[in-house]
């Protein structure tokens, strides 16, 4: 079982977005996802609660809930068949919940924006996360996503020159696209689309999956080649693993309008 935490302390990051999409990605290909939403406002919960029953099955807990009858430790349990646990946090985390957030991750994405804040609270959030969190560069278990990016702009360039000075890998460069404004709105991911609509978004996720199926020691250059590279590898070029990710379109979702939301299992 593969853990993977969507961190980032700035909101508006895209946190929701990568978490989603990516469990969208994983149970389209026949494994089973969970989504763990830690945000308070609950936005990976409302969005597997608009998937319909003909999609593949998306298991969602509602962690930022807490309830003084159980145990946390109970509330927060997993399916037994559990593939992959992707795990949405809030924003305005601090330093010191780090730890506890990160602990036993296969692998942590950083998702940045391309403005000076953001990047400010990228350099500081990765620095917490060496400092604080005790995450070794070498182990490759961070990785940075550049998000809602517009190419040849001067924001853009200086984002890339900014994560290049990191030493943590670029693993996707994701466009500012308004498929996943109506993939959210929708209940699907890209990966769910039809692929004359979201070829390009569909492309970019390539190289990110890449990454995510490598071991921890497998190393990747600061923002260069695949599998940590900001450009999309050649279809096909990386080999599933035991974590079950291989960068492949899934197939396509119809794309029409879904019916009424259905009931979600909520751990």
């Amino acid at each position: 079982m593969q853990r993977i935490v969507v961190l980032n302390p700035k909101g508006g990051s895209g946190k929701t977005t990568i978490a989603t999409n990516l469990a969208s990605y994983l149970a389209a290909q026949g494994h089973a996802p969970v989504l763990m939403d830690f945000d308070p406002q609950g936005s990976s919960l409302r969005w597997v609660k608009k998937r319909k029953p003909t999609q593949p099955l998306i298991q969602v807990i509602a962690a930022f809930e807490k309830d003084t009858r159980t145990t946390r430790a109970f509330q927060l349990r997993v399916p037994q068949m559990t593939t992959h646990i992707i795990i949405d946090t809030p924003a305005a985390l601090e330093a010191r919940q780090l730890p506890e957030m990160t602990r036993d991750a296969d692998k942590v994405l950083v998702p940045v924006l391309p403005s000076d804040i953001d990047i400010h609270t990228c350099s500081r959030c990765i620095r917490d996360l060496l400092l604080v969190g005790k995450i070794r560069r070498e182990d490759d278990r961070i990785g940075v996503i550049a998000n809602r990016v517009r190419r040849n702009t001067l924001t853009y360039q200086s984002l890339i020159r900014f994560l290049h000075t990191l030493g943590i890998p670029i693993v996707a460069t994701i466009r500012d696209s308004q498929n996943y404004v109506r993939a959210a709105e929708l209940g699907v991911g890209v990966h769910e689309m039809k692929s004359y609509v979201a070829h390009d978004d569909i492309e970019q996720w390539l190289p990110l999956v890449a990454w995510l199926a490598g071991p921890r020691s497998q190393q990747a250059p600061p923002g260069g080649a695949q599998p940590g590279s900001a450009e999309p590898a050649p279809e096909g070029t990386a080999a599933a693993d035991g974590n079950g990710l291989q960068p492949r379109v899934c197939g396509e979702m119809p794309d029409a309008e879904l019916p009424p939301p259905a009931a979600v299992a909520i751990g």
